[in-house]
């Protein structure tokens, strides 16, 4: 069969050259491939998905031909779980129970304590309405119905979760079996002791107690003590040792000897002192049921864990205790083998246990594995053998050889004997009947066990006839599903065929209504998803199993959608090209993610009518959302052509980056696909409540963060505890620079957040030479501390650190300090721009200064340095150094400064340009004070007249003064005087006049008049003269 893709291709090629209106028969069969030739049974290997017409390969395999019954059910057969007749019935291993179950079948096979047990009173199970489940209470009351059920019962094996629940052990965690039984026996032997029947009281000690004594013998009087004790069970230490005769002979012979000698020696009650004795054990008596645990769990010193002794050790069926007992008398003393109590594996911490216990009744002997039990003769009886987990065959241990009467084993912990009984006592004592009232319970047991198995068996019968009744319809259902030749046909679906042929799940109605158009017809893109089969047979699955609707061929609108596609295809060239190009006039915004995916939403558009129900509410211009990649990447649940540039309120989104003008030519070209598309001229304002809206959002970021890095630099904001190089601030010997632009420029943002520009970078590059070198100047650079720096670098790019260091060295001669910077200083481009500098500022020219009138001579100092008592708000507006004169100097980053007079001079240098006068950028007019715009070669006289026509004083009344300086050479220039721009120049008038018209009088006569001002008046002339 071709591909899935070529098949396609093929179905619909007749769409180039037919349209909707032209469609036949013909054509509606090619496009739901009507005539593809049916796969045969055997040429595919699966069911071929591109064919209607493969019926091969979906689940009628298992249907043809003869079908065995046990196929039709997945019920096993109930009389599988029933006891077979002369076996003994197991236990279901609750997950790590299996050394509970050993234990528990061991005791079951010791009648004596099974027919004591019986005789325990039971008024609960004696009182008990069968009608309701029996619930045992005490230990003993479990141990009863359990052992009742081993015995009568119908089961092949018993749950024992009630027993394991009221002991009260972890059904997931092993525990120590040899544990487990010493505690067990001791709970039974408490719980039996409260019997009212006296001969019941000490069954545990009569069945498994024996007595022995420890003798003391003093080697100086001879004097012999013993302290006699008893015992339930005796442990055997077997490392070393191969056999169990001779594990007796060293343990209880000569093994527990022990010499008493040195610190350890026996106080003598004869000799009335410490003597030296020998201690050693004495067996007086032993039990009925002897219990011989085999040590092959010991502690290992070297790994601090136990570990498991896997040696082979020998031991007899029949065992002779009569060399081992003191006083022998009447007591029998052979035993016999009765049970073999296994652990398999390696380890002492895993493993499974199993039984081997003997029949007392018949003598055979059985494995006891939890559930499965099995009998032991012929070569099977090998008693203790059972293969290790986990075992590798390299690894395992040669067994040795055993005479006749012998066995050996490597994985046996336990060995059970009971003393011989006499031929006489015969069957009498081999049976062991159950109570009545045990009896009841056990009967309503299997009763319940006979329902269930019948329930079972009527349940696989109806399987069997409901599988036969389901064979007999595939086989004839099947052989009519072909339609041949010219035979009406329908459409089944492919999936519900595969169900109803599997008959693991229950056939439902036939659900067609995935399958759909727009038109309630058959989707053609899912006729690969159906079956063509006969009309015959279609229409009886249809009455068996109902469902719908049924299935036709639509394929006009697929024709339609098909034909539109191939002129999207050369749309999309013709627009791609027509975007390209420039355009003059007016355009249209197009949303520059709708023009990506415009394609893909066209596609959509078509396919509107084709998609499933869940798509078909969506229109494009409203067209459908897909979870197609292309749209995804473009943008998320964008589901409308030019959807993207159109904001919250329906206006022209105000973001120009994401959209684009196209011609009307474009614009029309979109227009037929997205008739619904949002329109925006090249005309059209953006949408104003998205600008108000986006100034207020970028208003509030801008407060939020100049609200952040003032509280972060606070310092600096306020100009509070700021770093001075005269004199090295104490816990720091680094200093770090930025240029004082960036601060001013800072705090104007952080005054006035909304009407300035947040400061992004921290230009350090300009105060470094085109040689890289650092060139400082106080009135260029601010100092800031290093967590102040710290915090510049987190908030601010930094395109070059600065930092000033400050080394202080105890020599011989005292205390030496030493700067340096970095980038180091350098001192050719720093001379260079000073020098520069000093000369701008005598070469200046329409420059402003301050002419201040004071009145006396205090105010007049106060006022020539206005900026040293300045207001705390005066104080945050932006500063600047005033430029230093000839002759001042900056601190030597260089040199080393020592106590010695020619440094201490430096360092007074240092001191006095520090606290230099800083004065505003923006000047503070002051009472009395105006601004004259003046030139550097302009002369003092001609300084003096425009002052005259600002403040009205006669040239030989004004007495000038700068910094303190008495200005008086009125042909000198300003340059000359040190007047530089921004000056403030202290103006002290001798005699105000009141009569200005008489002194604009004055200033027009050419010659002096006699009698007016003396000298005053001969100046003024000579002046004006000039």
């Amino acid at each position: 069969m071709a591909p899935r893709v070529q098949l396609e291709k093929a179905a619909w090629r007749w769409v180039e050259t037919v349209k909707p209106e032209e469609i036949r028969q013909e054509h509606i069969e090619l496009a739901y491939r009507i005539n593809l030739p049916a796969c045969k049974r055997g040429a595919c290997r699966r069911n071929c998905k591109g064919n209607p017409n493969c019926l091969v390969g979906i689940g009628e395999q298992a249907w043809l031909g003869e079908i065995d019954e046990s196929a039709f059910h997945s019920i096993d057969d109930p009389n599988s779980e029933r006891r077979e007749k002369n076996t003994f019935v197991g236990l279901t291993n609750l997950g790590a129970t299996c050394y509970v179950n050993t234990f528990l079948q061991v005791w079951f096979h010791n009648l004596e304590l099974r027919r004591s047990l019986y005789q325990c009173q039971n008024s609960r199970a004696e009182e008990h309405d069968t009608e309701s489940d029996y619930e045992p209470q005490s230990i003993c009351e479990h141990l009863q119905y359990l052992f009742a059920l081993l015995q009568n019962s119908n089961r092949k094996y018993i749950d024992p979760s009630g027993l394991v629940k009221a002991l009260g052990l972890d059904t997931g965690q092993q525990q120590d079996a040899q544990e487990f039984s010493k505690l067990f026996l001791s709970l039974l032997e408490d719980t039996l002791s409260k019997q009212k029947n006296p001969n019941l009281r000490n069954v545990i000690q009569l069945q498994f107690c024996g007595q022995f004594s420890y003798v003391t013998v003093c080697n100086q009087c001879g004097r012999s003590s013993a302290l006699p004790s008893r015992f339930y069970e005796l442990e055997l230490n077997i490392q070393g040792h191969k056999s169990l005769t001779d594990l007796f002979k060293i343990n209880i012979s000569h093994m527990l000897e022990e010499k008493l000698d040195g610190e350890n020696r026996y106080f003598c009650e004869t000799c009335q002192s410490k003597q030296n004795a020998t201690r050693r054990i004495k067996l007086h008596s032993l039990p009925p049921t002897l219990n011989l645990q085999l040590m092959r769990f010991v502690f290992d010193r070297q790994t601090g864990h136990k570990k498991k002794l896997n040696s082979f050790i020998s031991f007899p069926e029949q065992l002779d205790m009569g060399p081992f007992l003191e006083d022998k008398q009447d007591e029998k003393c052979v035993y016999e083998l009765s049970a073999v109590l296994i652990h398999r594996g390696i380890s002492a911490y895993s493993g499974h246990y199993i039984a081997h216990v003997k029949d007392a009744r018949t003598g055979d002997w059985y494995k006891f594995n939890d559930e499965e039990i099995e009998k032991m003769e012929g070569k099977k009886l090998q008693l203790g053998i059972e293969e290790d987990i986990a075992e590798t065959v390299k690894s395992q241990t040669k067994k040795p050889k055993c005479s006749k009467g012998y066995h050996c084993s490597r994985n046996a912990y336990m060995l059970v004997y009971k003393v011989q009984q006499e031929e006489s006592s015969g069957p009498l004592r081999s049976n062991v009947e159950v109570p009545a009232f045990l009896q009841r319970l056990v009967d309503q047991d299997n009763h319940k066990f006979e329902e269930w198995c019948s329930e079972m068996t009527d349940m696989r019968k109806q399987s069997v006839d409901k599988g036969k009744a389901k064979h007999e319809e595939v086989k004839e259902l099947y052989k009519l599903l072909p339609a041949r030749d010219g035979e009406p046909y329908e459409f089944i679906p492919l999936d519900w065929l595969k169900k109803w042929l599997d008959d693991s799940t229950a056939t439902k109605e036939i659900d067609s209504s995935r399958f759909l158009c727009s038109h309630d017809k058959l989707h053609p893109d899912k006729v690969g998803d159906t079956r063509k089969v006969s009309m015959q047979a279609a229409q009886l699955l249809y009455e068996r199993y109902g469902g719908g609707p049924r299935l036709n061929e639509c394929v006009s609108q697929r024709c339609r959608v098909l034909r539109l596609k191939n002129q999207l295809s050369e749309d999309y060239k013709e627009i791609s090209n027509l975007v390209k190009r420039t355009f003059s006039g007016a355009g249209f915004w197009v949303g520059k993610a709708s023009l990506r995916s415009w394609r893909q939403l066209a596609l959509e558009q078509l396919e509107e009518d084709e998609h499933e129900t869940t798509h078909n509410s969506q229109t494009n211009g409203q067209g459908p959302h897909t979870n197609n990649k292309l749209s995804e990447c473009i943008e998320d649940e964008m589901k409308t052509f030019n959807e993207d540039i159109v904001c919250s309120h329906g206006g022209l989104s105000i973001l120009e980056t994401e959209r684009k003008l196209v011609s009307p030519e474009v614009w029309t070209k979109f227009r037929e696909y997205f008739p619904k598309a949002p329109e925006f001229t090249q005309d059209q304002e953006a949408c104003q409540q998205c600008l108000v809206s986006e100034e207020k959002d970028n208003e509030a970021v801008s407060k939020m963060m100049a609200l952040d890095q003032k509280n972060q630099l606070l310092n600096l904001f306020h100009e509070k505890n700021r770093p001075a190089l005269t004199k090295w601030p104490q816990g720091t010997d680094v200093l770090y620079v930025v240029p004082l632009f960036f601060v001013d420029e800072w705090r104007k943002f952080i005054r006035r957040p909304t009407k300035s520009s947040p400061v992004s970078n921290v230009s350090n590059t300009l105060l470094l030479c085109p040689h890289g070198g650092f060139m400082f100047t106080y009135d260029s650079v601010a100092l800031l501390w290093p967590s102040e720096w710290d915090v510049i670098s987190r908030l601010f790019i930094v395109d070059q650190p600065i930092s000033i260091h400050c080394l202080k060295r105890t020599t011989p001669s005292g205390c030496t300090t030493q700067y340096t910077t970095q980038p180091d200083l350098c001192w050719e481009c720093r001379e260079s721009f000073l020098f520069q500098q000093q000369r701008d500022l005598r070469e200046y020219t329409q420059a402003t200064i301050y002419i201040r009138k004071v009145i006396e001579d205090k105010r007049m100092i106060k006022e020539a340095a206005p900026e040293l008592s300045v207001s705390s708000s005066e104080a945050e507006e932006e500063k600047e150094e005033h430029p230093k004169l000839d002759g001042e100097k900056d601190p030597d980053f260089s040199q080393v400064t020592t106590p010695a007079p020619r440094v201490c001079k430096r360092k007074l240098s240092v001191i006095t340009l520090s606290q230099r006068i800083r004065r505003s950028t923006r000047h503070r007019k002051l009472r009395g004070e105006k601004a004259l715009i003046v030139s550097a070669n302009q002369t003092l006289k001609e300084l003096k007249i425009q002052i005259m026509h600002a403040f009205s004083v006669a040239p030989f009344d004004q007495n000038l003064f700068i910094d303190g300086k008495s200005l008086t050479d009125d042909s000198a220039t300003l340059g000359s005087l040190g007047i530089i721009p921004e000056s403030i120049i202290c103006l002290k008038a001798d005699e105000p006049i009141a009569d200005y018209a008489a002194m604009d009088d004055v200033y027009q006569v050419r010659m002096p008049e006699e009698g007016f001002k003396g000298e005053h008046a001969s100046s003024a002339l000579v002046l004006l003269q000039t």
